[in-house]
């Protein structure tokens, strides 16, 4: 259990604590909570609108659906072991102390670091797109054209908001977003069953329309949807009974975001008819279910998707916001990156961490703000840059992520067969480990499809390379720590404040 020191019962007004990384006084999240965050990092509506169709596009096959539930199951399998590592480990580092745990200090500090930089390229990267559609919506309603950057900048000042505020208040936001997600996309599965051009057919299960060259580039794009279903962990300071709560939530998120997504993806192939649902998703890209809707004859409720859409980015946002957050607090209580960033509020919010995170995100909003004026891209812009760079540049740091993480399981109960049984320590995580390692390749292999390049380009090697670097930084940090500031090195992943050696 983590060691942390409060403020003084009577001291109700001060504004932040003495003592950093103090998150747990009140442990106020529930199995719930904390399942309504990691699917709202997901965005169910974002990925049923525009992954699905990206996947069926990009691979030209129908096999979405068993993609899916493929990516679903190795989850699972990956789960089993970190879910048991989350029953002995309380601590909103997640993969940092779990990797530091398991395989040791060093590759842990390098773990932390890039995993902070993917999380804040996932979180950042969506503006791009958050901007680009909250601005098309205020033109297709009012006529008045408001550049994506200022739509962005508001998106980011609220979540900011939010992210400073008590975790209740952004887990009230998230659901409610959630909830309006997944009634629209029941809805629409309804609606594209009821009209079926072709029939109800099981083609898009059927094994010959997933294996093929094209399978790889399904998981691929597939695995994005689950990105942020490990976050879980992260909210363990925070969770009543985390030794129990946070396996019983990871479990249940991605048990719901497979199914859920594997059949919105054969929703959508009914709606279009099976044969149709490749060449079609090529035509239509993301647009293609709210086309659908206005085929169907519900324009005014393709309007309503459209904004639900929006919304979808936006709870995303604040999922991820607050899922960096405490990965700034986590570091900086144990002096891995600058201590002041592990301040808490008196609201019981990692507040340094969130300002510093909006504050980035600012930043980079501005930056690509200045360097698409009279862009060759045109309104696209945002989306073809700061959204697809970024957020594939994120989930290919976290499928790495995954990977490692897999091994340290191993490492971890290396030595512990009294404490569970092979299935847990080894059998689960490996056959985890081979299957996301595949799913990585395949990432490396189809990046510059994936960000929208042509070819080996320099912007292929220069985004994962960005990455895999903050990494090297890290294990770098680590050995500095371990030879200059040994104390320091030896609290590594304790979830303890860092003493002061210096």
């Amino acid at each position: 259990m983590t060691a942390h020191t409060h403020s003084p019962p009577g001291d109700h007004h001060a504004p932040v604590h003495t003592d950093p990384g103090v998150l747990d006084a009140n442990r106020r999240l529930g199995i719930a909570s904390i399942v309504f965050l990691i699917i709202a990092a997901s965005a169910p509506l974002t990925v049923a609108a525009g992954g699905a169709p990206s996947a069926y596009a990009v691979s030209g096959m129908m096999g979405a659906p068993t993609g899916y539930l493929v990516l679903g199951v190795i989850l699972v399998f990956f789960t089993v072991g970190y879910a048991a590592m989350s029953r002995k480990i309380t601590n909103s580092g997640a993969f940092y102390a779990y990797i530091s745990a398991g395989l040791g200090k060093r590759q842990g500090i390098a773990a932390s670091w890039l995993a902070f930089v993917s999380y804040n390229a996932m979180q950042i990267g969506l503006y791009g797109l958050f901007g680009f559609t909250f601005s098309s919506i205020l033109h297709q309603w009012t006529g008045l054209f408001i550049p994506w950057w200022v739509t962005a900048l508001i998106g980011a000042f609220v979540v900011g908001l939010l992210g400073v505020s008590a975790i209740d208040l952004a887990v009230k936001v998230v659901s409610v977003l959630v909830v309006l997600e997944f009634i629209t996309v029941i809805g629409f599965n309804i609606l594209a069953f009821a009209h079926a051009p072709e029939g109800i057919s099981a083609a898009p299960y059927a094994p010959e329309n997933f294996f093929g060259v094209g399978t790889g580039t399904l998981l691929a794009f597939g695995i994005a949807a689950f990105m942020g279903f490990e976050s879980g962990t992260i909210y363990s300071e925070e969770a009543r009974e985390p030794e129990r709560t946070v396996p019983i939530a990871t479990y249940t998120a991605v048990l719901i975001i497979a199914l859920f997504y594997s059949f919105a993806a054969w929703a959508l192939a009914q709606g279009t008819g099976s044969s149709q649902i490749v060449a079609r998703s090529q035509e239509a890209g993301p647009d293609l279910m709210f086309n659908m809707l206005r085929d169907f004859g519900y324009a005014v409720a393709a309007d309503i998707a459209n904004v639900l859409f929006l919304t979808s980015l936006f709870a995303a946002l604040i999922a991820f916001h607050n899922t960096v957050a405490r990965y700034a607090m986590s570091l900086g209580r144990e002096a891995v990156i600058p201590r002041f960033l592990a301040r808490t509020s008196d609201k019981q919010a990692p507040v340094a961490g969130s300002l510093a995170q909006s504050a980035l995100a600012v930043f980079m909003i501005i930056v690509f703000a200045i360097f698409g004026m009279n862009s060759p891209l045109g309104e696209l812009y945002p989306v073809l840059t700061l959204f697809t760079w970024l957020t594939n540049a994120g989930a290919f740091g976290l499928v790495f992520l995954l990977v490692v993480t897999s091994v340290a399981v191993i490492g971890y109960f290396r030595g512990r067969s009294e404490e569970h049984s092979a299935w847990v320590r080894l059998i689960a995580p490996a056959i985890a480990a081979l299957g996301l390692i595949y799913v990585f390749v395949m990432i490396m292999l189809n990046f510059d499809v994936m960000i929208g390049e042509e070819g080996p380009t320099t912007l292929v090697f220069v985004m994962p390379g960005i990455i895999l670097l903050s990494g090297v930084a890290g294990f770098a940090r680590g050995e500095y720590l371990r030879v200059k500031r040994p104390r320091v090195f030896d609290n590594i992943g304790s979830g303890n404040p860092a003493p002061f050696d210096d």
